[in-house]
């Protein structure tokens, strides 16, 4: 899946409007390069093969001890950011990296 991941976003990233929309929230305010470092460099956690808008996965990057959550979809034209956020502590492992 990683490099599904990353050859699709070699191609193009899309920010659907979910995305656009959680990751400009002013209490959040995760930059596209954030995004892109977290598909280049970040570690997919989960996979969902049989999600309704095609094969998708969570992404999670940390930097400078700041943790986000990139929910993306390799497409064969592009990669599909569907949304991007920072994990809250009480749904998931201290390590951000397993939900409760």
């Amino acid at each position: 899946m990683q490099q599904k991941v990353i050859a699709s976003a070699k191609r193009k990233i899309l920010y659907l409007p979910h995305a656009v929309k959680q990751m400009s929230h002013p209490d959040r305010m995760i930059s596209t390069e954030e995004v892109r470092e977290a598909i280049f460099h970040g570690e997919i956690i989960e996979e969902y093969s049989a999600d309704n808008r095609g094969e998708s996965c969570l992404v999670f990057h940390m930097k400078d001890g700041r943790v986000i959550h990139v929910v993306c979809a390799p497409k064969t034209e592009y990669l599909a950011v569907i949304t991007a956020y920072l994990p809250v502590a009480i749904q998931w492992s201290s390590d951000f990296k397993v939900r409760k």
